[in-house]
C-alpha cells in the first residue's frame, strides 16, 4: 500500500478563490491568520460555558428571578443557533473577512453591554444581541481556514481550530471561576463579560492585516425566504428542547417541535424549488448529494449531542453530588482539558495515518473514558468530599484524548469535497448542526440523569455516561460510512 495517500479530512484540497487576497511575500496566507480567527473562536465558545459560573452571582447582583436568570444562557444559544446559515451564506455573498470583522466588532460590543448592564432584562437583551453576532463570526472562521489552506496545511488548521474549541468548552468554568474569585475593581460576575473588550479589540486591529477576503466566485443573491423560514424553524425546533424539561413538558413544547418539523419540510422544499429555477437558495440541496458531507453532518449532531450534554452532567455531579464549588470544579474539569489538548494537536498527523479510523480510534476511545468514568463514579460513591474526585481522572483523561482525535478530523472530513463557492453555506451548516446536537443531547441525556436523581447524583451520573457510552460506539459505527481516504 503507498504511503502517500490522502485522508478523507485533506482529500480534494480547496481551489483558493479567484477572489482570495494574497500577502507581499506571495504565500497565499497572511501571518496571524489563525491567531485572530482562532481567539474570536475562543471568545465565542468560552462565552456558552462561561456564565454557568456567574449565575449564582448574577441573580443575587440583579435581584432576577430563576426563570430570568435562565434566558441568560437560552437567549445566546437560541440567537446563535438561528443565524449561523444565514451568516455563512452572508459571507459567500460579501466577504468572508467583512462580515467576520463585522460579528467580531459587534461581539465585542454587546460583551461591553453585557458587563455594564443595570438590570436583567438588558443583560438578557445584550445576550442575544452576542450570540447573533457569534453567528455572524463562527462560519467565517472554518469558511476562510478552508479556502486559505490546502492539503495537510488545511488539516493543521482545522486540527487547531478543534483544539480551540475544545478548550473554550473545557475551560469556561475554571476561567470564570478565576475571573469572579479575583473580583477585579469589585467586577464579579461582570468580569466574564468585560475581559471580551481587550481580547475582542485586539483581534479587530488585526483583521484587515492579517486575513484574506474571500467569497463566492459568482456572486448569489441571498434567499430572503429562506433566511425567515430556517431561523423560525431552528427557534421553534430548540426553545422546547431548552426549557422543556425544566418547564414540566408541557404542551406547548410539543406543539412548536411539530411546528419545527412543518417548517423545515417547507424549507427543504423552498431551497429545492429555487435551485430549479437556477437561483440561489440558502442551502443549496446538492451540498446533501455528496456523502461526506451528508454522513458527516449526521456525526456532527451525534458528537455535539454527546459533548453538550456530558459538560452538563458532569458539572452537575461535580458541584452538587460532590459538593465541590465553582472553582475546583474547574480544576477537574482541566484534566478533561489536558487529554483533549494534547490529543487534537496531533489529531491532523493521526488522520494522515488512519484516514476516517482517526475518528473512529477517537470515539472508541471516548466511550472507554467515558467506561472509566462509571466506574470512577461507583467507587466514589455519594459521599461529598474532594479526595473522592480522584476516581474520575483516569477516565476524564482518556475521555478528553479521544475527543481530541474526533473534532478536528471530522470537520476536516465534513467539508473535504465541498466546492470553494459554497464552502460558506456547508460553515454554516455545520456550526448550526453542533448547536442543535448539543440541545438535542442535553435533553435526551438529561432526561435520563435527572429521571436516575432519585438514586443519589453518582447514580445519576452514572445512568447518564452510559448512555452517552452507547451513543460514542454509535459515532464508531457511522464512521465507517464516510468515503474511504483517496
Amino acid at each position: 500500500m503507498s504511503s502517500t495517500r490522502v485522508p478523507a479530512a485533506q482529500a480534494t484540497p480547496a481551489v483558493p478563490d479567484q477572489r482570495l487576497a494574497h500577502d507581499a511575500g506571495g504565500t497565499g496566507v497572511r501571518r496571524g491568520l489563525l491567531p485572530v480567527v482562532l481567539t474570536a473562536t475562543f471568545m465565542y465558545a468560552l462565552d456558552f460555558f462561561i456564565v454557568n459560573v456567574a449565575i449564582p452571582s448574577m441573580q443575587r447582583g440583579l435581584g432576577a428571578s430563576s426563570g430570568a436568570i435562565q434566558w441568560i444562557m437560552v437567549g445566546y444559544s437560541l440567537a446563535l443557533a438561528a443565524g449561523l446559515i444565514s451568516a455563512g451564506r452572508l459571507g459567500d455573498i460579501h466577504g468572508r473577512r467583512r462580515m467576520f470583522a463585522l460579528g467580531l466588532g459587534l461581539f465585542t460590543s454587546a460583551s461591553a453591554a453585557c458587563g455594564l448592564a443595570p438590570d436583567i432584562d438588558l443583560l438578557v437583551a445584550a445576550r442575544v444581541a452576542q450570540g447573533l453576532a457569534a453567528a455572524l463570526m463562527a462560519p467565517q472562521v472554518l469558511a476562510i481556514i478552508r479556502t486559505a489552506y490546502q492539503g495537510a496545511a488545511q488539516a493543521r488548521a482545522i486540527a487547531l481550530y478543534a483544539v480551540t474549541m475544545g478548550l473554550g468548552g473545557v475551560c469556561g468554568q475554571l476561567v470564570g471561576g478565576l475571573l469572579i474569585k479575583a473580583d477585579v475593581f469589585g467586577s464579579d460576575w461582570r468580569s466574564c463579560f468585560l475581559i471580551n473588550i481587550p481580547v475582542g479589540l485586539a483581534a479587530l486591529a488585526m483583521v484587515r492585516r492579517s486575513l484574506p477576503e474571500s467569497r463566492a466566485p459568482r456572486r448569489p443573491r441571498l434567499d430572503n425566504a429562506g433566511m425567515a423560514l430556517i431561523s423560525t424553524a431552528l427557534v421553534a425546533l430548540l426553545l422546547p428542547l431548552i426549557q422543556g424539561r425544566q418547564a414540566g413538558w408541557p404542551l406547548w413544547t410539543w406543539l412548536t417541535m411539530a411546528a419545527s418539523v412543518v417548517l423545515l419540510v417547507v424549507f427543504a422544499a423552498h431551497q429545492r424549488r429555487l435551485a430549479a429555477r437556477g437561483g440561489f437558495p440558502l442551502v443549496p440541496p446538492e451540498l446533501f448529494r455528496g456523502r461526506a458531507f451528508a454522513l458527516g453532518s449526521v456525526t456532527q449532531v451525534l458528537f455535539a449531542a454527546g459533548q453538550g450534554s456530558f459538560f452538563l452532567i458532569l458539572a452537575l455531579y461535580l458541584q452538587l453530588g460532590r459538593g465541590l464549588d465553582p472553582l475546583t470544579s474547574g480544576l477537574v474539569f482541566t484534566v478533561l482539558a489536558l487529554g483533549y489538548f494534547a490529543s487534537s494537536l496531533r489529531s491532523d498527523v493521526v488522520a494522515a495515518r488512519l484516514g476516517r479510523q482517526a475518528v473512529t480510534l477517537g470515539a472508541v476511545g471516548m466511550a472507554l473514558g467515558l467506561g472509566l468514568l462509571w466506574e470512577g463514579a461507583r467507587l466514589a460513591g455519594d459521599a461529598p468530599g474532594t479526595a473522592r474526585v480522584l476516581w474520575l481522572i483516569p477516565g476524564l483523561v482518556v475521555d478528553g484524548v479521544g475527543m481530541g482525535l474526533v473534532l478536528g478530523p471530522l470537520t476536516g472530513a465534513s467539508l473535504s469535497r465541498v466546492a470553494n463557492h459554497l464552502v460558506g453555506a456547508a460553515s454554516g451548516v455545520i456550526t448550526t448542526l453542533q448547536q442543535l446536537g448539543g440541545a438535542v443531547g442535553v435533553a435526551v441525556v438529561g432526561l435520563v440523569f435527572y429521571g436516575s436523581l432519585g438514586g443519589g447524583y453518582a447514580h445519576a451520573f452514572e445512568a447518564g455516561v452510559l448512555v452517552l457510552a452507547v451513543m460514542e460506539l454509535g459515532l464508531a459505527g457511522l464512521t465507517q460510512l464516510l468515503p474511504r481516504e483517496r
